[in-house]
């Protein structure tokens, strides 16, 4: 779960544009190859950054919230999406896969261990790999925290956000006959892996644009019409880790496990009027976490490119910078 949105309007905060001084494509087995950047100073403080969806990708936006003369910032496209292959493929493609190729990266460019910066899915990602491998991770920075419970899932697709935003809500449960809509996530599921492009295109349009509609605090409840390439991989991969429960052992196991992570300095930033991740999930979070503190930005949704949340951001980085 990730969009961006207002970006004129977040871009004060940020550093400059960057350009990569490293790209390359790396061979992740299964038959994938992940695209992975580095951005920034060569022996400065590693930081890794991941991108939400599942399935969203990175973005060049995403190079601009860490001071260049300080970190070394790594991006990677996950598997399925962005300049990542193959394109919106879930075979071999889950939240363990992606645990693999964080630690495969990190070997190839030789860190001991990295700040682990991530929001929505990107924190749900980041908290999983932190809880795996509790001594590589040495501090988290994460926004719009998203656990990967029952209970969010059944807020953003079985209702409760539609309250807030009927009519946008009408048209994403448009498309779907009345009798499949008590599970949204299963009859979109059949859509989109229907093996009919046009079909998928489709639908991937639809449930993306759902997304993106909320995202935003600003939002007018439209939405710009997705690239059919881009909608689909996002669709597609985020319709495959929610029907499997993001391959958890069991719902809860995040909140479960964060004792893993007790001795991991942590922040939350965490917009107040979030309606995709609501701030519910990382006040728990924070009250089960003693090393992390809670930074509730009011005035603020969900998106990276928020404002509120963007300066909230760069702040933090800096202060971690030691600036």
């Amino acid at each position: 779960m990730d969009k961006f949105s207002d970006q004129k309007r977040a871009v004060q905060y940020l550093y400059p544009p960057v350009d990569p001084f490293d790209q390359r494509m790396l061979d992740v087995g299964q038959g994938h190859r992940v695209y992975v950047e580095q951005c920034g100073n060569p022996t400065g403080i590693p930081v890794i950054v991941l991108h939400g969806g599942p399935g969203g990708g990175c973005s060049p936006a995403m190079r601009r919230y860490f001071d260049p003369a300080i970190f070394r910032v790594i991006l990677f496209d996950q598997r399925g999406c962005g300049r990542s292959r193959p394109h919106a493929s879930v075979t071999h493609n889950t939240t363990w896969h992606l645990v693999d190729d964080i630690e495969l990266i990190r070997r190839a460019l030789d860190i001991d261990d990295w700040i682990v910066f991530g929001g929505s899915w990107g924190a749900t990602l980041s908290l999983i790999y932190a809880e795996t491998h509790p001594d590589r991770a040495c501090h988290l920075v994460l926004r719009g925290v998203f656990l990967m419970t029952q209970a969010e899932l059944d807020w953003f697709y079985g209702g409760g956000a539609g309250k807030f935003w009927p009519e946008v809500w009408a048209r994403f449960t448009g498309p779907i006959p009345e009798d499949e809509r008590g599970d949204l996530i299963e009859a979109y599921r059949r859509r989109l892996f229907s093996g009919d492009m046009p079909q998928e295109t489709r639908f991937a349009k639809a449930w993306s644009s759902w997304e993106n509609a909320l995202a935003s605090i600003h939002s007018s409840g439209s939405t710009g019409d997705s690239p059919g390439e881009y909608a689909r991989a996002f669709a597609r991969l985020e319709n495959h880790y929610f029907s499997n429960a993001g391959f958890l052992d069991f719902d809860g196991q995040i909140l479960a496990n964060v004792g893993r992570i007790a001795h991991i300095p942590g922040v939350i930033v965490q917009g107040r009027y979030d309606m995709i991740c609501p701030p519910e999930s990382a006040y728990r979070l924070a009250e089960a976490w003693d090393n992390c503190e809670l930074k509730i930005v009011r005035n603020a949704g969900h998106a990276l490119s928020e404002p509120g949340i963007s300066a909230e951001l760069v702040r933090t980085m800096d202060r971690i910078g030691g600036r």
